[in-house]
């Protein structure tokens, strides 16, 4: 409701103050211009880096000092707090990094945001600076106009660095301009009425933009032109920085809980951080005064003394709230906890994450491997087998000589419980992350596609198998029993193959051993049709047996190529972009055919007396 007003109500307000006031028009249009640039610089550092900066997050925050580094650098860089607590949200929402190297990411983007009122400060206001944004937007535009990734997201950082200055410009010729007009220092307000009136604004003010970048500059440009006091212009810059924690909060809202974590650690750092300063104002603005005599800055130059206010206070923050991040952590784990549901549902995937190629990859992957451990423990109970026997070092076929327990499951309810809503997410999650993302991650997003088709396919095969084979399994024929384990031990051996294969982290050997796996299950097929034929021949099953067995011979045989399927699905897609290993398969088919058929593995389907 309040989101349905908001709109109109600010739509109609500048409506007014653009038609009364030419001043007013300039200011607003070189805010404008400002978030226009930013907005530009986040889209081009996004196509610029393509896969490295997110690369470099997972490989440079393992340590607290090295995730305050990165929020501080990435942020400096980018001018961007939004961009990288996106960022931030989308890994910490996909659990590739921990909840304490987001916060330290997040408190060093704080550092790393002030170095924007230095910019404004010590060199927007002190050069013509519209004059070096022209040349930015020229070459930017032109770089706009090719075709790689790469060279679109240099221009659109030129672009966005350009409109930047232009804003800047705009906005300090507005202020110098609107003083004759009218003189806004005459409202200024001191004492705690006026600290909590401006920091009021300042806060509204950032929400409204969605950029304490943005509140500063205005703050700043609008110190320089003597319309706000100084007073006042700490109290606004203390406001934008509390305001900012709305992108994150705004961020979160389709993260899971974990980047709802990080975005109520992002508001406790700046709102304790904003009131400490609002507290300790007096001393803070003393220290200001000595620490600027101390580097040159004039006592009456407020601008450059205002961005050394900001940079105090956050420093300040980040050395009190330091110490609190494991017990942060603790209770933020503690007391914002997933919601309990009666279906399994997805845990890495975020609408936040998906305009990061590689963030969006990670996630769905992590999210396909979470599916898949689902599927795994309904196909080993689909055939009556637990994930402990599937796991243990025992032989398969020994352990199924013994009289079977049959485990009472629901295939149908667990389905809906444990697959239909993860699979359904990841399916039209990667639909959506393909539009987004460049070319090259095509091939990479469809074998993810096809591991999640693959597991729905090998569910649905073993409960057609299920039927029958709890049919038989308590059958008084010997034989039929004994077909019916052959099966279940086939099963279970893939299983275990698969689950060891999991650990593997040579695409290589996991591919050659899965064209092991597929030699081992062609002879153990072929075997089970010629048992099938003896069996009949010998008189020892009827032929309604006979056609059951032929049948769930098929369905074992889909079942077991649907395993290996996601498997191979799931290794083809973290291969490196333009890495093709079928060459390598194809030349060594035959000698990988010739190894298996005198493996253990293939012994255990395709010999014995069983099989005479």
């Amino acid at each position: 409701m309040l989101r349905r007003i908001f709109l109109p109500v600010i739509v109609v307000i500048l409506t007014y103050g653009l038609w009364v006031s030419g001043d007013f028009s300039e200011i607003a249009a070189g805010v404008a211009l400002f978030l226009f640039g930013m907005l530009g610089m986040e889209q081009g550092f996004r196509l610029f880096s393509g896969g490295s900066l997110q690369h470099l997050l997972n490989h440079t925050t393992d340590r607290l000092w090295k995730s305050l580094g990165f929020g501080l650098v990435s942020t400096t860089l980018m001018q961007s707090s939004s961009l990288v607590s996106v960022i931030t949200i989308s890994f910490l929402s996909a659990e590739m990094i921990s909840l304490a190297q987001g916060i330290g990411i997040i408190f060093g983007a704080n550092l790393g945001t002030t170095t924007g009122a230095w910019i404004v400060a010590g060199f927007g206001l002190k050069v013509k600076i519209s004059a070096y944004a022209m040349p930015m937007l020229v070459f930017g535009v032109l770089l706009l106009m090719q075709s790689s990734n790469r060279i679109k997201g240099a221009g659109w950082i030129l672009v966005g660095i350009g409109f930047l200055f232009l804003g800047i410009s705009y906005m300090k010729e507005g202020f110098s301009t609107f003083t004759a007009t009218i003189d806004l220092a005459q409202y200024a307000m001191t004492g705690v009425t006026g600290l909590l009136l401006f920091t009021g604004i300042g806060v509204l003010a950032t929400v409204v933009m969605q950029s304490s970048h943005a509140t500063l500059a205005l703050t700043i440009t609008a110190l320089a032109a003597g319309q706000v006091t100084y007073e006042n212009a700490l109290a606004l810059a203390i406001g934008a920085n509390i305001g900012t924690t709305v992108t994150a909060l705004l961020g979160s809202i389709g993260a899971t809980v974990s980047g709802k974590r990080l975005a109520v650690a992002h508001l406790l750092f700046n709102g304790v951080t904003g009131l400490v300063a609002l507290l300790l104002i007096r001393p803070l603005a003393v220290t200001v005064d000595w620490i600027s005599a101390g580097v040159g800055i004039g006592a009456q130059d407020y601008t450059l003394k205002l961005a050394v206010f900001h940079t105090l206070f956050n420093l300040i923050g980040v050395v009190l709230m330091v110490p609190f991040i494991k017990t942060m952590v603790q209770l933020l784990e503690k007391y914002m906890r997933g919601e309990s549901v009666e279906h399994d549902q997805p845990r890495y995937l975020s609408a936040a994450s998906l305009e990061l190629p590689d963030v969006a990859f990670g996630a769905v992957y992590k999210e396909t491997l979470h599916l898949f451990d689902n599927a795994f423990s309904l196909v080993a109970h689909g055939v009556d087998l637990k994930r402990s026997t599937i796991h243990s070092e025992e032989d398969l076929q020994a352990l199924l000589e013994a009289p079977v327990k049959l485990i009472d499951i629901d295939l149908d309810d667990q389905y809906r419980r444990m697959i239909k809503e993860i699979y359904s997410a990841n399916i039209e999650y990667i639909s959506r992350a393909q539009v987004l993302a460049p070319v090259e991650y095509t091939a990479r997003f469809s074998a993810v596609r096809d591991a999640n088709m693959e597991i729905v396919a090998a569910i649905k095969a073993a409960k057609h198998l299920r039927k029958n084979l709890h049919h038989y399994l308590g059958s008084n024929n010997l034989d039929i029993r004994r077909e019916y384990n052959r099966f279940r031990a086939r099963i279970g051996s893939v299983l275990r193959q698969v689950s060891e294969l999991s650990e593997q982290d040579d695409p290589v050997v996991t591919l050659l051993a899965l064209d092991r796996i597929k030699v081992e299950d062609l002879d153990a097929v072929t075997n089970a049709y010629t048992t099938v034929d003896r069996l009949i021949r010998d008189g020892a099953i009827t032929s309604t047996m006979a056609t059951s067995l032929i049948n769930d011979a098929a369905y074992t045989r889909d079942l077991v190529s649907h395993l290996l399927a996601v498997t191979e699905s799931l290794t083809r897609a973290n291969l490196a972009e333009g890495e093709n290993l079928d060459s390598q398969m194809a030349l060594q088919i035959d000698e990988i055919a010739d190894i298996a058929r005198g493996t253990e593995g293939a012994n255990l389907f395709s010999s014995g007396e069983d099989y005479r």
